[in-house]
């Protein structure tokens, strides 16, 4: 592990501007920007330079979190942030997949799902910190965001990706359902884990 006394100062700093929160303000001004690329999704160029921003914004995600246990530098507004930055990302590309066309017909049942998984996720962790009670993330969970990850960055890439690689919309379609498939399982998991603290909570109320 990196020695951090010997980083800058400007390194080391904690609170609210150390390098995990940096990064994860970088993911959520990531969102505006790839909207805002995606409104030419016919253009190619568009269509590359949006695929460098999502990849640079999924690495992100694992960096801030993989820093700030390595450095000690976590903190309360990272924590707050790193599953709402995930969350806003996702929901602002799967809209704009639709609007692009990259999502469509049948498909879009499977953005439905993953859309209504993370909210009912979040507001029964929400909900169950009052209680004092965290959730784990489980391994499937863990393959469903993999999952999701690159049918997003496939989906993106769209025709322009088909010209490079002939089938990479159809490849994010499935890596898609995939993702929907594991988000059902996921999404029921902690429903059910949350359902039984919710009773336990109840039964011990006077």
């Amino acid at each position: 592990m990196l020695d951090v006394t010997i980083l800058p100062d400007a390194i080391r700093r904690r609170g609210p501007w150390s390098l995990p929160n940096l990064l994860t303000y970088g993911r959520i001004l990531a969102i505006p920007a790839l909207v805002a690329i995606l409104f030419w999704p016919r253009d190619d160029w568009m269509r590359w330079i949006a695929l460098g921003i999502y990849t640079a914004a999924a690495i992100t995600d694992y960096l801030d979190g993989y820093i700030a246990r390595a450095w000690s530098q976590q903190s309360a507004i990272g924590r707050m942030l790193d599953p709402i930055a995930d969350k806003l990302l996702v929901a602002a590309l799967l809209l704009m997949l639709v609007y692009t066309g990259q999502i469509e017909g049948w498909t879009l049942w499977a953005a439905i799902v993953i859309l209504c998984r993370e909210i009912l996720v979040s507001g029964l962790r929400e909900f169950l910190a009052d209680l004092k009670v965290s959730v784990p993330v489980s391994k499937v969970a863990k393959w469903k965001t993999t999952a999701q990850l690159f049918a997003l960055g496939f989906l993106i890439a769209g025709p322009a990706g088909d010209k490079v690689l002939p089938g990479n919309t159809t490849i994010g379609i499935v890596l898609l359902w995939a993702a929907a498939g594991l988000t059902i399982y996921t999404g029921w998991d902690y429903f059910n884990a949350g359902i039984r603290h919710l009773v336990a909570e109840d039964e011990r109320a006077p």
